[in-house]
């Protein structure tokens, strides 16, 4: 599930890509604007910052904006910045793996193999969204079948 923090990062990254070119906007704005708690959006920003997505200046005309155009921007990588992996449980992550306690065959587990779909079908679609789609409000039109495709040559 998507966290507080990733939802506000995402609706920072929107109002964001909103801005013309060479603009910048101050974090009491974005806040504001966005009905975000100020200092918990300082924190959002600056791992956004550190990771690329978002570049800072201080002083007149100073503030935040895009590191690089909107339609270059990854919706899995912003949350996986975030929030962290995007699978529903830590078995059946690729970056965060952790064995279950519970579980003595990982490779035949009918739970990880699930998990692993979803996470999968999560994956195709976020990692294949542009900021500049999701402000659209469209995302990246991908059809079942290559899902199954991306599933298919991920999976291994």
């Amino acid at each position: 599930m998507l966290t507080k923090k990733g939802k506000y990062g995402l609706k920072a990254l929107v109002d964001l890509a909103r801005l013309g070119p060479g603009e910048t906007a101050f974090i009491n704005d974005i806040a504001s604007r966005n009905n975000i708690p100020k200092k918990f959006l300082d924190t959002i920003l600056l791992e956004l910052r550190n990771a690329g997505v978002l570049r800072s200046k201080k002083g007149p005309g100073g503030g935040y904006s895009l590191s690089r155009p909107a339609s270059d921007i990854r919706i899995g990588h912003v949350i996986r910045t975030l929030d962290g992996p995007l699978a529903p449980i830590r078995c059946a992550s690729r970056t965060a793996y952790e064995a279950c306690d519970d579980c003595a065959d990982p490779e035949r587990c009918h739970v990880r193999r699930s998990m692993t779909e979803v996470r999968d079908a999560i994956a195709a679609i976020l990692d294949n969204m542009t900021l500049e789609q999701f402000v659209a409000g469209g995302g990246p039109g991908i059809e079942i079948e290559e899902q199954e495709d991306y599933r298919a040559s991920n999976i291994g």
